[in-house]
Formats: structure tokens, sequence, C-alpha cells
């Protein structure tokens, strides 16, 4: 009995698995998929078209589905969210595994929703919104790339020229709003921005255009990059065209929507016309068999575009999809939702709504689709996007529509990227370039991208108004207003060399009665309330963290000014003189004792002797001439004129010295313990400085000096009247630390005051701009060009030179001494007439020699050896000179004059040895 049940249940277990494991593989007959998109619109039209086109094309290839038939199920969204949502019930209801769509960004993020909570695949083909992630719509899917990989081929176009600030024109919705937000961030990593944008709303009209457009063009940038969704009608441009904005001054770049516009209708003349110069891109869409079938197949719809052919690979991508799951034999089933059976009771009756089972694995097997589509590439990347896409530089003029280059993987190339893949291989070096583009105006120079100001709005440049040193900048007093000073002029002489012309008004700042301060006017150029501001403005870090400087125009550094007191009174003595030039007056006594002991020593029996006396004598005779007569006098004819020189060089040097011993005797008063800016900082003593400068901030925050101890001045008289009644008076001070200009200029008009110490804080001085103002590059090029020319020294003489100008730009800290430069002329007289009797002598010399070596061999008493080395022959030559030279003048006259009377007594016998001696050298 227990044997029967068992074979019983044996028995049932086995028909119930050979009925139901075949039920298992059973492919459908059919299988559906939803689309929701906007049927009457430029994408919408054509994609309608595809969808059909593949799916006819699936179902008739038999290596796909087999024997299941793919059916379509559309339904329009009309561009409205609440229609969008409605439509993907619609076709849920029908028992549909996945849904295409939409084409709209905005029914984009609610269906995703409704695709998360139900668990099916929503798959776009033109919806570019880069905020629709995966993390937070995990069941979205987009064929298609989105816009931030457009946005980064239109930034690396807009580095390609150089562009740095741009305009953005949008669509007011999430395809504007997100792709523009696409847009900064990609300009944000090649260091540019967009300085404006323009979000015009879909259904606005022409004046509202008008207006927003007008406004941008009072801003300086002219790039403009438009984002919208295709428009048949592209009035953007016919309004930009009216305003006078296609001209050869703007930039207008579009993203794909102007070609999809385009290539979706026909275009005659004045469409083209109206375009004129406007640069886009295009998806490229790699020539393949086919595409070429299916434009023969859809010849009769003129609508193809780029997101037309990404619908048609959206339905073999999800036919693919499904044959992977059939193949791993799970059944296409649907059940009732448990979200939606809550709402039962509800008018809408979404209960009643059957939810495919699968949903979840489908989406999985999608992800692992890889094929070769119409438009390229079908294959996902992490974000759950189509991995990669290329894009063609479209460039409209009076002909028509012509691709100027291409962009792939972050460059730009002339060759198709298919092509320049191909190149590659061979080739190691590859540079970017585009094709010759026409832009606004029918021109082909590129545009500059940017106005600095017109006419109607030229640039407002605020200026100081001084009170003090005024000769900088600042505002005359009377009914002109005159706005003057060395600042202005070297920045009216810069703006000439910039290469086009900039309108420009200036604008003063300051009550009148006290120098402004100048942070004041940084904060309000990097507020935007001014452009620029030009004036002695200081480049330090602080102020450059808020706005652009020019290259500096002049180089400025702190100085300490002290009252001028003698403060080395032991060594005072020195000072008239600088070193160098002690060392040489030092040195030109050395070189005149040899000099002239060289010249006398043969004739004057005062310069022979032992060695001793010869140099106590040389030595003494030279510095002797300082204070009075020589007792040695000088027989030399030659040696009496290097005296006469000699002595006039040493009475101009000795009235030199006297005169500016006595002015710094004069000078020199109390003795000051402050020699630079380290003493100063370790006294507690009150320290002037000028208000309205950086000065106050460099001593409190760097040097950290109390600001009790600083006392602000206004003017030079306070700078005169502070430093006068010195650190125990009121209103005294014991210095003042200001910039090297300032302190010059003040040095220039007042005396009895000195700088101490070296200069510190180096810095310049350079003109102001707003952050990434393509100006403040412009101009310092145009310092550099005018510091090549003459005409900073000019302008520099002009203002600053009035009274005094020091000639040398190098610091002195002594001003007051004398430089070896005062006395160039006569040292090089005396020096010219010291070698010329130098060389005369000398060549006195060798004549006597020449002669004397000839007596000699012509002697009867012959040399005791005579060596066949040159080296020693020239050694005794030498030696020989010398003791020649050290004889005195009389002896070696003499010996001549006894040597020409035997030749006049004896002829033959000098012809005799003369021949003898030329035989022994033979």
């Amino acid at each position: 009995m227990g044997l029967g049940i068992g074979s019983s249940v044996a028995i049932t277990a086995l028909i119930v698995a050979i009925l139901v494991v075949p039920m298992g593989c059973q492919r459908p007959k059919v299988v559906n998929i939803g689309a929701v998109f906007t049927f009457d619109s430029v994408i919408g039209r054509a994609a309608k078209v595809a969808l059909e086109a593949a799916v006819s094309d699936v179902n008739a290839d038999k290596s796909v589905l087999k024997d299941t038939e793919l059916r379509l199920l559309m339904e329009d969204s009309s561009c409205n969210v609440f229609h969008g949502s409605f439509g993907a019930f619609e076709v849920l209801e029908k028992e549909v595994v996945a849904i295409i769509g939409p084409i709209s960004s905005s029914i984009a993020h609610t269906m995703s929703d409704i695709a998360k909570g139900l668990q099916f695949p929503l798959v776009s083909f033109a919806a570019t919104d880069p905020t629709l992630s995966a993390l937070q719509f995990p069941f979205f899917l987009r064929t298609t790339p989105d816009d931030a990989h457009q946005m980064s081929a239109l930034v690396d176009l807009i580095n390609f020229h150089g562009w740095k600030e741009v305009i953005s024109v949008y669509s007011d919705d999430e395809l504007g709003r997100n792709g523009v937000s696409a847009l900064d961030d990609e300009l944000y990593k090649k260091r540019s921005r967009i300085s404006y944008k323009v979000p015009l709303s879909v259904h606005s009209d022409e004046q509202s255009v008008i207006d927003a457009l007008n406004k941008s063009k009072s801003l300086g940038p002219r790039v403009y990059v438009l984002h919208f969704g295709p428009d048949p009608l592209l009035r953007i441009f016919s309004i930009a065209q009216k305003l006078q904005m296609m001209t050869h001054e703007y930039v207008w770049l579009a993203t794909d929507w102007l070609s999809v516009s385009l290539d979706s209708s026909l275009i005659d003349k004045g469409t083209l016309k109206r375009l004129e110069g406007v640069v886009g891109l295009r998806q490229h869409m790699p020539k393949s068999v086919k595409m070429h079938q299916l434009k023969q197949k859809l010849k009769s719809n003129i609508s193809m575009n780029a997101y037309a052919f990404h619908a048609y690979d959206t339905v073999w991508m999800i036919a693919y999809g499904i044959e992977k799951m059939l193949n791993e034999g799970i059944n296409i089933t649907f059940s009732y939702s448990e979200k939606l059976i809550q709402t039962q009771g509800t008018k809408l009756h979404l209960e009643r709504i059957k939810i495919f089972n699968s949903g979840k694995l489908l989406l999985e097997k999608l992800l692992q689709v890889d094929f070769t589509g119409i438009a390229g590439q079908v294959q996902f990347g992490s974000g759950r996007n189509v991995i990669g896409c290329d894009y063609e530089i479209i460039n409209v003029d009076k002909t028509g529509v012509h691709t100027v280059g291409f962009w792939s993987n972050g460059s730009f190339s002339v060759v198709a990227p298919k092509t320049l893949q191909t190149h590659n291989k061979t080739s190691l070096v590859f540079d970017e370039k585009l094709g010759n583009i026409t832009w606004p105006g029918g021109g082909r120079e590129k545009p500059r991208g940017w106005v600095i100001a017109d006419s109607a709005n030229p640039l407002k440049i605020v200026v100081p108004r001084r009170v003090s040193f005024v000769e900088f900048v600042t505002e005359e007093k009377n009914s002109s207003h005159l706005i003057q000073g060395y600042c202005i002029d070297i920045f009216i002489e810069a703006l000439k060399l910039v290469p086009y012309s900039v309108p420009y008004k200036f604008e003063s700042f300051g009550n009148g009665h006290s120098s402004p301060n100048y942070n004041q006017l940084i904060h309000m150029v990097s507020d935007g309330e001014y452009d620029a501001a030009v004036g002695d403005i200081a480049i330090v870090p602080s102020r450059s963290k808020l706005v652009d400087f020019s290259q500096p125009y002049a180089s400025t550094g702190l100085v300490v000014v002290i009252p001028a007191n003698d403060d080395n009174a032991t060594w005072i003595f020195l000072r008239p003189f600088t070193i160098r030039l002690w060392f040489v007056v030092l040195a030109s006594f050395l070189v005149i004792a040899v000099v002239i002991w060289i010249l006398e020593h043969r004739i004057n029996e005062d310069f022979r002797g032992p060695p001793r006396r010869q140099i106590s004598t040389m030595f003494l005779f030279s510095f002797s001439t300082l204070f009075k007569r020589n007792q040695e006098d000088t027989r030399s004819n030659l040696a009496r004129l290097v005296m006469i020189v000699w002595l006039f060089l040493l009475m101009v040097l000795t009235a030199s010295y006297t005169a500016n011993l006595t002015s710094i005797l004069t000078v020199q008063q109390l003795p000051s313990a402050i020699t630079g800016i380290d003493s100063l900082r370790a006294m507690d003593v009150r320290i002037g400085y000028q208000s309205g400068t950086f000065t106050l901030e460099y001593l409190t925050y760097s040097l950290a000096m109390s600001r009790s101890r600083l006392v602000p001045l206004d003017s030079t008289e306070e700078y005169e009247r502070a430093l006068k009644l010195g650190p125990n008076k009121l209103g005294g001070v014991a210095a003042i630390v200001d910039e090297l200009p300032y302190i010059e200029l003040f040095l220039a008009e007042r005396t009895g005051f000195k700088i101490v110490g070296e200069p510190f804080m180096h810095r310049g001085w350079g003109f102001a701009f707003k952050r990434d103002s393509p100006l403040a590059i412009d101009m310092s090029t145009a310092i550099l060009k005018l510091s090549e020319t003459r005409k900073l020294q000019e302008i520099r003489k002009k203002w600053l030179c009035k009274t005094t100008c020091a000639e040398k730009s190098d610091w002195n800290p002594e001003p007051n001494q004398l430089h070896l430069k005062s006395f160039k002329g006569l040292y090089l007289v005396c020096i010219a007439i010291t070698i010329s009797a130098f060389l005369v002598f000398v060549l006195r010399m060798i004549r006597q020699f020449v002669r004397y070596r000839r007596m000699e061999r012509t002697s009867s008493t012959p040399r005791v050896s005579w060596s066949s080395s040159p080296a020693i022959r020239l050694r005794e030559l030498v030696f020989d000179f010398v003791e020649f030279i050290d004889e005195k003048e009389e002896a070696i006259k003499r010996m001549f004059r006894k040597s020409d009377d035997d030749s006049n007594s004896n002829p033959s016998r000098v012809v005799e040895v003369q021949a003898d001696s030329e035989v022994r050298q033979n």
C-alpha cells in the first residue's frame, strides 16, 4: 500500500515536470515595447519614422528574436509632463517590457521616477539633461550622449580659439539650465567662465528676447553660446540680425540643436544669409552600408537627423536585450503591482495595469549589449550613457552648411575620427587644427571674442584724487577737473600700443582733503563698480586676490627716512669719496711713484742709490705732492709732463674732497640709532606712514608693529614737520616708512633728511582690472613694449625730475658721496699722457740698447759665452736690457761717444771685424 502511494507521487511529479519545463522555455509570439514622445516636433517626426523602420527591420531579421514579433506601441506626450506621464501608464496597460523615450528632459525626469517605482527600463534617445543620473534614476538609460559630453566638445572649441569669457543664451527649462551648468563646469576646468547668462522662456515673445540680448550687448564678451531644443524657425538669429549682432565682433556657437534643426528642414538662401558665420556641433555618424540602406529606405522622408538614428538603434538594442533574456529561458510574464493596487478606487484605475516581472533582469541585459548601430557603437558606460560620441564642427556661410573639422577624444582634426585613428598608428605627432571658418560678417579672421568698451559704454576707470605727491596722479581743482600725472601719462601711452580702440573715461575718487584709501579703489573694481583703476597702486598679494594687475610700470620698495644726523663721526673724513674712489686715488699715487722713478732713475741722482733709499724716495715723492713742493726735482721732460697732469688732477680731487666734507659736516647734526627697518622695529618710537597706502597693513600684519606707534601723514609738509618735531613731541615721529618714489620726490624738494638702510618689501606699481579682463594681458604687453623705448624715461623726467633726478638707478645710501665717474674725464687724460710718456721712454731705451749691442759686437772683447738655447739667450737679453736701463744716462752717452771716435780713427779695422763676425754667424 505504501509502495503504491509512493509510485503515484513519482508519476505525478514526472508528468508535472514534462508539462512545466517546455512551458519555461517557450518563446512568446509577440513582445510589446512602448514609446512615449512628442510626435509633432523636429525630433519626434523623424524619430517616429525611424522607430517604425527599426521594428520592421528587427522582425524581418530572423537572427534576432527568431519567430517572436516585436510590436511597438506609441503614445504622444505633446511636450507636456502630464501627458507624458499619462502616456506612460497608457502603454504600460498594454503589457510592454520597456518604454522608449521621451524626448523632453522635463518629461524624462517624471517618467524616470515612474520607471524607478515600477522597475521597468526607460530608454531615451534624445533626453540629454546631464542630471538624469544613474544614481537617482537607476532604470533610466540613454542611447545618445548627454549634454556634459557635448559641452566638453564646445569648451574645447572655445579654448582652441583662446576665448576666456562667454555669454550663454539658453531655454529656461531642465534642458537649458542643466546644460549650461555643465558648460560652466567644463569652462572652469579650462580657467574660463560664463560672464553672463541669458535664460529665455520657451514661450518668450520677440520683445523679451530683444531686451535680453540688448542687455548683454553692454557687456564685454562677444562669444555667445546657444543651447535650446531644436527650433525650425531659428528666431534667435533673426533677432540678433536686427540688433546688429551678426557682425565681425561677435561669435555665435550653437550646440547640436542647430544641426538637428538644419538637417530636418529645407534651407533657403535667406536662412543661410541670416546664419552666416555661426559655428555649431553635429553628432558625427560614420558612413556605413547600414546607414546607406536606411537612407534609401526612408529617402522620401527628408527630416532625418542624428536623434532619429539613435532612435533606430534603440529598438535594436532592446531587441538584443530581450533575445539575451529569452536565450536564458526566462519567460516574459506580467503581474499586478502592489504599489498600483493601493490606488484602487480612483478614477484612473491604475490597479488594472500589469507590470513586467523581469524588468530588472532586462535592464541588466540591456547594459550588456554591445553592437555597432547606424549612429555608431552602442555600449553603455558606468553612468548608463552610451560610451563616446564624436562631433563634427559645422560652419554656415552664404553657400551652405560645411564641416570644417572633427572633435574626438578632446582634440580637433580636419580628418574624420576613423581615418584619424588609422593615421595616428603611423604618426606620433599630431597637430590640432580646423579648416577655414567663415565668421559673422563674412570674414575669415578670428574675432577677438570680446570688446572692452565702445563709445556708448566707455571703460569706467577710477583714479585716486591725491592731495599730496600730486605729480603721480590728481584732479585739477579748477573748472576743467583735468586728471593728470605721471601714472596717467603712462596709462595713455601704453593704451596707444594696445591693438584695438578702447574708449574710456576717468572718474576721481576722494574727498579732496586727504588721499583716498587705495584698498577701497581695489574693492570698487572687484565689485564691478568700475572696470579698472589707474594710479600709483602697489601690487600686493591681498589686492591680487581681488583684481588682475598689469605688468608693473614702476619698481618700488619701502624705505626709512630720518633727519640727516651724523651717525659715524669717527670716520666722517672718508665719506666724501666712495670706497671705490678711495682705492683708485691710492692706486694713482702708487702708479705715479713708479712712473716718475722709471723716468728719472737714469738721469737724476736723487732717484738712485741703495734699493731701500730708492723705494722710500719714490713713494715719499709721490705722496708729498699732496701737501708741499717736493725736495727732489724732476729733470726729465717726460716726467715733468706727467707731473703737470697729475698735479692738476690732484688739485681737482683735493678741492672736491674739501667741498664735499664741508657739506657733510654742515648737514650732520645729532647721531641717530636708526639704521634701517630692523633697528626701527626694535625701538619703541613713533613711525610715520602715508595714509591710504598698503604701508599700514604691512607694518601691522607683516612686521607686527603696534598701531599705537604708527602716525598717518597726508602731505610732504606733514612729513617735514613730523620729522623735525622728533619722537618726543606731540605729532612728531622718529622716522617715516614709505615707498621709494614718494621719498625721492620728498628729498628732491627738502633738505635735512636722508634714507637709511636698504629698500625692503620690493613691489611695483600696476594698473588694476577686473578679474579675467583681457585688457590686463594686453596692457602688460603694451607696458613691456613701452619700456623698450625712451618714453618711460621721458614721462618720468617730465613729472618727477623738475627739481632733480638721479641718473643712476642703483640704490645709493649716501647721496652726497663723490663717485669715480665724477672724475672719469680727468683720469682718462692723465692715464693717456702717462702711458704715452712711458712708451716714449721705453722706445728710447730700446733704441739705445740696440745701439749698445751693436757696439758690443764690434768690440775687440768678445762675450764670455754664447748659448745655443733660444730661451737662455732671451733671458740673457732681458737681463742685459735691465742692466742697461739701470746704468746712468751720462755713462751710456760717453760710451757711445768713445765708440764713435774709435770708428772714425780706424775704419778698416771696423770693416774687418764686422766681416769676421758675419763669417762666424754663417
